[in-house]
Formats: structure tokens, C-alpha cells, sequence
């Protein structure tokens, strides 16, 4: 296997000891298996903007901030400067969203750093030692459907309690391990109080969660919490100890068109992640 230039400077300045596979190439980076001080870690190399083939970029980067002014003048300008300045931030989206949810309980990978732009995180794996599954290669009981659905929506709540939807939720962006349910892929992660898509992206993860859970336990499907959440959130109401029960009364009397508009964009959003994956294009961390 042919080391990537970025790990071979990570060999030669100590971070990484070698690389032990490739354990997977998707639509925004590869993923390698490294050896760090005889422990096993994930690294995750970025592909190049222009070999990346992630729809719809610019709706998730809206409302990311950029400290330095000239940084943000020149990203929005558009020059080669702020180009390069732009991926810098959509990486460092994924490092800054890990490193926050890690602090607010939110089961993900956890963060071993960022490393001339080669993040370094766990390896999760599964009981046998092997590297835990992703929530589409897993079968389920009913009851257990339900617990691990649960806990989803509790992470899910306590990401929005520090102002981050993920954007890109579902099966396919969930490992299992012994101990339940892992998020991982946030490079796309939305800030919930900045992004105008931020509703839109709420409402898609939880349904794409809803839909997968209720496969094994179909009562599932009546559960309204991206409703309830994004209804608390947005009276600042929200809280990680907000006790949720799923039930949300829509309001019957009047259209809300906005509500409509965001299902559409939902939809439409849904439907090309769906055509991506069907082209073998599935980030698995």
C-alpha cells in the first residue's frame, strides 16, 4: 500500500508510528488505519475540493464563523487565498464539532487531534476487536430498536443544546459497538442558531433515523422529536435535561408554508444523499 505524502510527514515528525490499512475512501476523504505507541487509531486524510464529490457544500458552510477578517474577506471574494482558507474551515468544522460533542456527551470518536490536516481520532471496534459495524449492516430486536432510538434522539438533543446538527445523519453515518449507537462523519456538521437550512437538516436527520429504527420496531415511525426539539430551541428553551416525549400537536388551523418549504428541501436533500449512496459514495468516518 502506497502511504499518502500527508501520513509519511506524520511518520517522519513522530505523531504516527506507520499505517496499517486503508480501512475506507469516500466521497470526502480516505480513512486509514495507523499505529500510535502500539494502539490502533483512525486517521482521516481530506480528498481536494476538487475530488470531492459532496452535494451541495455551500449550504452547510453557511454561517460557519472566521475569526480573522481578511480570512472572511477573502472567502468571500472568492480568490485562490480564500479558497484555500474555505477548506481549511470545512475541515476544521469536523475537529471543533468532535472535540464539542466529546465534551457534551455525545457518543463520537473521540478526538485525538488534527495534524497538518489529518485528524486523528478512535477506532471504534467491536467486541471481538474488529471494527465496529456501521447501523445499516445491523439487525435488531423491537425492544432493543427502541433503546438504541432513544439514546439517538437524546444525542441528537444534546448536539442541538450546543448548537450543532449534524446535517448528514443517518444509518449509514452510525457505527454500533458493545455499548451502543457512535456518530461519526461531521465535517458537514451545521451550526443550529446561524444556517437557514438548519431546520431543513434537523427535520432529515431525525426522520432518516426514524425511518431506519422503525424497520424493527414500527411504532417508532409516530415519534415527532425533531418537531418538539427544534420547537424548544427555537423559544431558547432547550436544555440537555428538557425531558422529551416525542409528541408534538402541528398546527392545523393555518399552512405553515415555512414548515412546508423546509420539507421539500428536506426532501430534495434526502433524495440526492440517496442517489450519492447508491453510486457507492458513503463516508464510513
Amino acid at each position: 500500500m502506497k502511504i499518502p505524502k500527508t501520513l509519511q510527514t506524520l511518520i517522519d515528525d513522530g505523531i504516527i508510528d506507520g499505517v496499517v490499512s486503508q480501512l475506507m475512501s469516500g466521497k470526502e476523504a480516505t480513512v486509514y488505519v495507523v499505529d500510535c505507541d502500539g494502539q490502533y487509531r483512525c486517521a482521516k486524510v481530506y480528498k481536494e475540493v476538487r475530488k470531492r464529490s459532496f452535494k451541495n457544500a455551500a449550504q452547510y458552510q453557511e454561517g460557519r464563523k472566521v475569526r480573522n477578517s481578511r480570512r472572511a474577506r477573502a472567502m468571500a471574494k472568492g480568490s485562490k487565498f480564500g479558497r484555500n482558507e474555505q477548506e481549511e474551515v470545512w475541515k476544521n468544522a469536523e475537529v471543533d464539532a468532535l472535540y464539542k460533542l466529546h465534551g457534551a456527551d455525545v457518543r463520537v470518536p473521540t478526538p485525538y487531534g488534527c495534524f497538518n490536516g489529518v485528524l486523528l481520532m478512535e477506532l471504534v471496534l467491536d467486541d471481538d476487536g474488529n471494527v465496529a459495524p456501521r447501523l445499516n449492516d445491523v439487525g435488531m430486536s423491537a425492544e432493543q430498536a427502541l433503546e438504541d432510538y432513544l439514546e439517538m434522539m437524546t444525542y441528537v438533543q444534546r448536539m442541538l443544546c450546543v448548537g450543532i446538527i449534524h446535517g448528514d445523519l443517518s444509518e449509514f453515518n452510525v457505527l454500533v459497538d458493545a455499548y451502543g449507537p457512535v456518530i461519526i462523519d461531521l465535517p458537514q456538521a451545521v451550526d443550529a442558531s446561524a444556517n437557514n437550512n438548519a431546520k431543513t437538516m434537523l427535520m432529515r436527520d431525525v426522520r432518516n433515523i426514524t425511518n431506519y429504527y422503525s424497520q424493527f420496531e414500527p411504532a417508532i415511525s409516530q415519534y415527532k422529536f425533531a418537531q418538539e426539539m427544534w420547537a424548544l430551541f427555537e423559544k431558547g428553551q432547550l436544555t440537555v435535561d428538557s425531558e422529551l416525549t416525542g409528541e408534538f400537536e402541528e398546527d392545523n388551523v393555518a399552512a405553515n408554508v415555512g414548515d412546508i418549504l423546509h420539507e421539500i428541501i428536506a426532501a430534495e436533500l434526502q433524495e440526492q444523499e440517496k442517489r450519492a449512496r447508491i453510486s457507492g459514495d458513503v463516508e464510513e468516518y
